[in-house]
């Protein structure tokens, strides 16, 4: 990929990565009238309780996770920037203790900008898909004038061993999984404190999945797990 096209890509998003969503409280405010309460015992976890997916019990022994996420771009290598935002999305299966087993993509992309960017972006979306095991069926792209990228991700699990982020308990030991900072060091990137090639280690721990760390959670029967992005750690221990 070209530097011009890197360069492209990192300029024409106003926010970066999940620091682009909408902050808790006012997302809050605005459900808050159009949460309804659950009204099929399968369904095990919605946006009630703000956890990472959406999980419904299908079976005695299986249940289907759902979730989605997209966010601007974090950093100018396309390629690099759809291994980290497809990276983010499967995440929140791992969080909940699943199996990511689908995928959609879901795509914002400026129709005069190079396609080449773009395809860059969902090869590297495709490829971590793929390594997660995880098949890309499909997804939906329009025109915007600023890219986003993510997925829609469906995964499975046993709705005995959903590790759900409302389980934790005072006293509890945190672990965890990957160093925390990385919106900070984004933050920092964009402006202009620090290089790219100064914080490679962050995007590298940014594209790595929880694949493994999942494993060894259900492995220890771990009771509540969460998905850190965006809202920093204390934001996403609120629940």
């Amino acid at each position: 990929m070209e530097n011009k096209d890197n360069i492209e890509l990192l300029s024409c998003a106003l926010e970066g990565g999940c620091s682009a969503k909408i902050p808790p409280d006012l997302l809050e405010k605005t459900l808050l009238p159009i949460l309804k309460a659950k009204t099929d015992s399968n369904l095990l976890s919605d946006i009630d309780i703000g956890d990472d997916a959406g999980v419904y019990k299908i079976s005695e022994d299986n249940a289907i996770i759902f979730t989605t996420d997209f966010f601007p771009p974090v950093v100018a290598d396309p390629y690099l920037f759809g291994q980290i935002a497809a990276c983010n999305s499967i995440s929140d299966i791992y969080a909940m203790g699943g199996e990511p087993k689908l995928a959609l993509n879901i795509t914002m992309f400026p129709k005069d900008d190079s396609l080449n960017i773009l395809a860059n972006i969902l090869k590297g979306g495709q490829d971590k898909a793929t390594e997660a095991g995880a098949l890309v069926v499909g997804g939906h792209t329009i025109t915007d004038a600023t890219v986003k990228y993510g997925m829609a991700v469906i995964g499975f699990a046993n709705p005995n061993q959903i590790t759900a982020n409302s389980k934790a308990k005072d006293g509890d030991i945190i672990i965890l999984t990957k160093p925390l900072g990385t919106g900070c060091s984004l933050a920092a990137m964009r402006n202009g404190l620090i290089k790219e090639k100064d914080i490679e280690d962050v995007f590298e721990s940014m594209k790595t999945l929880n694949k493994k760390s999942c494993k060894i959670m259900n492995k220890y029967n771990v009771k509540s797990a969460t998905d850190i992005t965006g809202f920093g750690l204390i934001g996403h221990a609120y629940k």
